[in-house]
């Protein structure tokens, strides 16, 4: 080894170790925890409604969350794949810059996440249902299988692939039905190994939450989804209709939940979730006055949060009757 090839090799070495804290930086804002209270929210309402009910099982509860966030990852991940493939992530946009994008990480690099990602949702996936089911719930399963192939589907398709659904507009109709309606009635299912068709109520409260986020997000890149031809529901309604929308959204997510508490009363704990409503006004108001659509990024993250705390409260409120 020449004194030369010595240097080089403790520069890489060196180079290696100063690169890899920066790397893991931008793998991890490609992952956008921030987006992840988002996708407990489902996973909690429905873990409080088995609670309450009496069917809790924690092992089964940490697999579904487990699962939940390994597909908003998945999401995540193709999603800064697809919108710099489809051009949604142009100089124009509003947002924070994608991994992709930048040219932080190569597609090629993305696609390899996104494959891993989505071999690890299928493991956290099949661990949850042998847990949840043993092998004697043939039907079951296979059930589930199909219905997680259909999430890892919608996750990836959302915006990458020929055809991504997200340029339809049909992205608020997919939250709503894997956030809220397979989040809850799943997480709900694989505990308590029952349904109950009240359980929509909770169900599509934190799905019309969730929407919301979207909404917020789409919003935000309204001018940019327009110039890349992403016909996202704001583009469609245009800015003034959008907000109108954001505030149903908001407005029947409490309904809904309400719904839910009227037809199972049993205890005043039942309404504690109504303590997330002011922080549900917030959004709204500061979503209809903002001018600088580029400014709303801190309430995408406060609705998310805002949210997790409207499932929890909610959560919450059905156990707590048992316990006092």
């Amino acid at each position: 080894v020449t004194p030369f090839g010595l240097l080089s090799a403790i520069n890489a070495a060196m180079t290696t170790a100063v690169d890899s804290p920066r790397r893991f930086a931008v793998w991890l804002n490609a992952a956008r925890p921030r987006t992840l209270p988002l996708s407990l929210a489902g996973i909690i309402t429905g873990t409080g409604l088995a609670a309450a009910g009496g069917a809790f099982r924690w092992l089964v509860a940490l697999l579904c969350v487990l699962t939940a966030i390994l597909l908003q990852i998945l999401s995540n991940l193709a999603n800064d794949y697809g919108d710099s493939l489809h051009g949604a992530d142009h100089v124009e946009r509003r947002g924070p810059k994608r991994a992709v994008q930048s040219g932080l990480v190569t597609p090629a690099e993305m696609r390899r996440a996104i494959v891993i990602t989505a071999l690890a949702t299928i493991v956290a996936g099949l661990l949850l249902l042998w847990f949840a089911f043993g092998r004697e719930a043939f039907s079951s399963i296979l059930l589930f299988i199909l219905l997680g192939g259909a999430a890892i589907g919608a996750a990836i398709t959302y915006t990458a692939g020929r055809l991504p659904y997200g340029y339809a507009g049909l992205g608020d109709l997919s939250v709503l039905i894997f956030f809220g309606w397979l989040g809850v009635l799943g997480s709900y299912y694989v505990q308590a190994q029952r349904f109950e068709v009240a359980l929509l109520l909770p169900a599509t409260a934190c799905g019309l939450l969730a929407v919301g986020v979207l909404n917020v997000n789409n919003i935000r890149d309204l001018e940019s989804d327009r110039l890349a031809g992403k016909h996202s529901i704001p583009v469609r309604l245009g800015l003034r209709r959008a907000r109108g929308y954001h505030w149903l959204l908001l407005a029947l997510a409490v309904a809904s939940a309400m719904a839910y508490v009227w037809l199972a009363y049993t205890s005043p704990w039942q309404l504690l979730f109504l303590l997330a409503a002011p922080s549900l006004v917030r959004n709204g108001l500061a979503v209809s006055r903002t001018e600088d659509l580029a400014t709303l990024n801190p309430w995408l993250k406060q609705l998310s949060l805002a949210a997790l705390a409207f499932a929890v409260l909610f959560a919450l409120g059905q156990v707590l009757p048992l316990w006092l």
